[in-house]
């Protein structure tokens, strides 16, 4: 495809350019070139051999000999594709793949040359070894030049951009070599390859296609103004998750451009594209090494199931959802209040080809007799309840909700599946829950503790699991687009204390530990997932502006808003007197909780809802106290008295007495 040519006036350099860039000579006419380089220097060095006296030659020999030393390069050219590079873009791994072919000829000939000696002594095979030798350096001298003579014209004539980008790639291993190749044969000329940089240490100080290998001590930040360098490309193939996630922050905090390059199982028909460097996300600052989950006993668990799935719109169930058709379950029936979210979801399964295994409701899952009815008509046989309200701040101010929902959906929903036969209910809970400062957290709590009453009722045939962890990338709402949204903007951007630190964990992990806790311990437990080492938000705050080609507190401002009510400095994933116990997933521990008195806990936590309606937030935050001991408000509006006097209870619907 024809390129277009600058509608400026262009320079004859700029011409020759542009024909360089529009036209690719085809390789068999290298190949022709090559070969007919083979025959002339054949004839030459007969020449240089007789000193240019023609009179002793024998050209009639010559030239039958001529034919087996155009037969053997030849071949040898295609055993080793000496000619299938773009000669413009000429490299050191190019020069050897002709110095192999050559080297592999003149040994062959040489051969045949001494056989033929011993044996038959047929003329065309007996070439002088001197001819055999003078023709090799003469032939390598014109193929070496050729290629070397157009690769620096194509430079020469190769205008000098404005924007070109000088860049480190980080690696000279097999991938920083591909890498640095499909560079040097980009047309568009928009990275300059300035070094590699390894910590191979038999690499320092020698040259990669003729660019010098560094140890990353020397990426000063001397350095890198010295060689105007603005970016680095991250290229090495196998290596930890923590030591990549180094050499990523390495080259933020250098004030670098940090690209990566996608695995080699993503490239286009095997091949790396220029196009397929992309900047890094933040998501690659957090990651952690590849879960391994014990996928026999999810399937085995999984097939043929019925499976219910509550919030399966939000971010947390859709995930679960796509994870589960993964799996030969029999259907999922799928429970949630929010119209759009539900029609994008539902939509994606029918594309996926999962529509006849699926059924969508918009419903609450407060509502006991719809939640009965579908109980009745699917009689699931596992549960996995992720509908829940999560927003600490709106939640403060809106604690009768939190109960309704979080509390009473998990009320009803238990104690249908204790009815109905439900072999297994998953429940998705949260490191806010430990030690709880916030209303958000408290009915969390409160959740997790009637599946562990539930789990401990005399009767009970339900595995109650609950899941416990911290934050997940990219959720509805999390700090991460909220960040992005403020940066995008021009700043400032908000962080409540420069301290204040957190788990993360991106959606597909906690899903995949979801799955994986379901089918561990027989029920009551509570999975509290590996959520690595936790994350200062400032520095969160400050990579992300870096990833977006920002400095942080100069082109955008980082401004602390104080910690909002009810908001801990640090979550923990454990309260004070729960220890965790090992399971064969390293990822997954058991927190060993202290015994529960089940009758107390469900007569408590009915009593509770059956009186909120009636109640004002503070005697809400009060009766919550009541239930959840541990429960000590950061909100300074919901500070505890002895004694606080409930209002009338309204008369609402009796969720299942027990």
């Amino acid at each position: 495809m024809a390129i277009d040519r600058p509608q400026k006036k262009s320079s004859l350099r700029e011409k020759v350019f542009y024909l360089f860039r529009q036209y690719t000579v085809p390789r068999w006419l290298i190949f022709l070139f090559d070969g007919s380089t083979v025959l002339l220097t054949f004839f030459v060095s007969y020449l240089l051999r007789f000193n240019f006296e023609s009179s002793g030659i024998d050209f009639a020999l010559a030239f039958k000999q001529s034919i087996l030393v155009f037969a053997v390069y030849c071949g040898y050219e295609l055993l080793f594709r000496s000619f299938s590079e773009l000669i413009r873009h000429t490299t050191v791994k190019d020069i050897f793949k002709v110095i192999q072919a050559s080297t592999s000829g003149l040994l062959t000939l040489i051969l045949i040359t001494l056989i033929n000696r011993y044996s038959g002594r047929v003329s065309a095979f007996n070439i002088p070894l001197s001819i055999l030798l003078i023709h090799f350096v003469t032939l390598n001298i014109v193929l070496f030049s050729v290629r070397i003579a157009i690769k620096m014209f194509y430079e020469f004539v190769t205008p000098q951009r404005k924007g070109r980008k000088n860049v480190i790639i980080f690696g000279a291993g097999s991938m920083g070599t591909i890498v640095s190749k499909v560079m040097a044969e980009d047309t568009s000329g928009k990275y300059n390859i300035k070094a590699f940089v390894d910590n191979n240490m038999r690499l320092h100080g020698k040259k990669l296609n003729g660019i010098p290998v560094f140890s990353p001590k020397y990426l000063s930040k001397e350095f890198l103004r010295k060689h105007h360098i603005s970016t680095m490309i991250f290229a090495i193939k196998d290596i930890q998750i923590s030591e990549k996630r180094g050499i990523l922050k390495f080259g933020l905090d250098m004030g670098l451009e940090v690209l990566d390059i996608p695995p080699v199982q993503e490239w286009w028909n095997d091949q790396f594209q220029m196009q397929q460097l992309h900047p890094i996300r933040v998501e690659d600052l957090l990651r952690r090494d590849t879960i391994q989950m014990n996928l026999k006993a999810i399937e085995e668990g999984l097939k043929g199931k019925t499976i219910l799935v509550t919030g399966a719109a939000g971010s947390i169930g859709s995930e679960i959802v796509r994870q589960l058709r993964n799996f030969d379950v029999e259907k999922l029936v799928l429970i949630d209040s929010a119209e759009t979210p539900m029609f994008h979801l539902n939509n994606e399964l029918q594309e996926a080809g999962f529509g006849d295994k699926t059924r969508t409701f918009l419903a609450d899952v407060t509502d006991q007799i719809k939640m009965q009815s579908l109980f009745d008509q699917y009689r699931p046989e596992m549960v996995f309840h992720a509908a829940a309200y999560k927003h600490v701040p709106l939640l403060e101010s809106n604690p009768h909700e939190a109960l309704r929902v979080n509390v009473r959906s998990t009320m009803v929903l238990t104690k249908l599946s204790q009815t109905y036969g439900v072999e297994k209910f998953v429940m998705v809970s949260t490191d806010k829950a430990v030690n709880p400062t916030n209303i958000m957290g408290a009915s969390k709590r409160m959740c997790e503790m009637i599946l562990q009453a539930r789990s401990v009722k005399p009767g009970n045939e339900v595995q109650f699991v609950i899941t416990r962890f911290g934050n997940v990338l990219g959720s509805n709402g999390s700090v991460i687009p909220i960040f992005q949204k403020q940066i995008e903007e021009g700043g400032p951007v908000k962080v409540t204390h420069p301290e204040i630190t957190r788990y993360f964990m991106t959606i597909p992990e906690a899903c995949q530990l979801v799955l994986e806790a379901a089918f561990l311990g027989m029920g009551g437990e509570i999975y509290v997932f590996d959520m690595g080492d936790p994350v200062k938000i400032d520095e969160l705050a400050r990579d992300m502006i870096r990833l977006s080609g920002y400095t942080p507190d100069k082109e955008i401002k980082i401004v602390y808003t104080g910690l909002r009510p009810g908001e801990k400095l640090y979550e923990e994933l454990l309260a004070h007197k729960e220890k965790t116990l090992p399971t064969y997933n390293p990822k997954v521990k058991v927190a060993e909780v202290s015994w529960i008195n089940h009758e107390k806990v469900l007569s408590d936590i009915h009593s509770l809802l059956y009186e909120v309606p009636g109640l004002r937030n503070t005697e809400v935050a009060a009766r919550i106290k009541q239930v959840v001991p541990e429960f000590e408000s950061s909100n300074a509006a919901y500070a505890f008295r002895e004694e606080q006097a409930p209002g009338e209870a309204s008369k609402e619907l009796e969720i299942y007495p027990d």
